[in-house]
C-alpha cells in the first residue's frame, strides 16, 4: 500500500468539559507539530490549572502518525491516557496534544468510571474542533544565475510549489514547499536545468 502525504489534524486548540460525580473534567485540544510546543503548553497549563489533581494527556504527531504518547498523570494505569489516545486514533487524527485536567470532587470513579470519563472528555473536545486536511511537505532551496530565472519560475509554478523566501539578482535563491507526493517529479525537472543546485531543506 503507497505511504499517503494526506492528512488530518485540527485547525486550532479548542476546548470542552465533561462532569461525572462531582469530578470536573476540561479537555483541551491544540494543533501541535513538535514535542517542545506540547512541553510548553503542559508546562503553562499546570500553571494555570496548579490546584488540580490530574494532568492527564496524549498527542500523535506526524503524517505517518508513528510518533505517540500516552500519560496518566497519577491516576491508575491506562484509565486516562489510553482512552484519550485511543479517542485521537479513532478520529485518524495526528499532529494533535489533548489535555484533559481534572478536578476531583470527592467520589471515587473507578478503573472502568475513570476510562469512560475521559475518553467521553476526549470525545468532547474532539467534537468542537474544527479539523483540517493537510499535506505532508518537502521543503529545497535552490540557487541560481538569473539568465535561469524564466525557467525556474514556470517550472515551480507548474508544479503548485509555494515559495517561502526569495532573492534575486545575479545569484538567485528560493525556497520553497511542495506536496511529498509532487516531490520526486520536481526534483528530477529541476535537475534537468543547467547551472542550477538543489539543495533539500526539511520536512514538514
Amino acid at each position: 500500500m503507497l505511504f499517503s502525504d494526506t492528512y488530518i489534524t485540527i485547525e486550532k486548540n479548542a476546548e470542552a468539559i465533561f462532569k461525572d460525580k462531582g469530578s470536573k473534567f476540561l479537555a483541551f485540544s491544540y494543533p501541535v507539530e513538535h514535542e517542545k510546543e506540547i512541553k510548553d503548553i503542559l508546562s503553562r497549563l499546570k500553571k494555570e490549572h496548579h490546584t488540580a489533581n490530574h494532568h492527564c494527556y496524549a498527542y500523535r504527531l506526524g503524517a505517518d502518525k508513528l510518533n505517540f504518547r500516552a500519560n496518566d498523570d497519577g491516576e491508575p494505569s491506562n484509565t486516562a491516557g489510553k482512552p484519550i489516545l485511543g479517542q485521537i486514533q479513532s478520529n485518524d487524527l495526528t499532529n494533535i496534544l489533548i489535555v484533559v485536567v481534572r478536578y476531583f470532587g470527592g467520589t471515587l470513579l473507578g478503573v472502568s468510571g475513570l476510562i469512560h470519563a475521559y475518553k467521553n472528555s476526549a470525545a468532547e473536545v474532539i467534537k468542537v474542533s474544527t479539523r483540517v486536511e493537510k499535506h505532508m511537505l518537502f521543503s529545497y532551496s535552490i540557487h541560481f544565475p538569473f539568465y535561469r530565472l524564466n525557467d525556474v519560475m514556470k517550472l515551480l509554478k507548474q508544479l503548485d510549489c509555494k515559495i517561502i523566501e526569495q532573492q534575486f539578482d545575479a545569484n538567485c535563491k528560493i525556497r520553497f514547499t511542495i506536496r511529498k507526493a509532487n516531490s520526486e517529479q520536481c526534483e528530477e525537472k529541476l535537475k534537468k536545468i543547467s547551472d542550477l543546485k538543489l539543495t533539500y531543506y526539511q520536512v514538514g
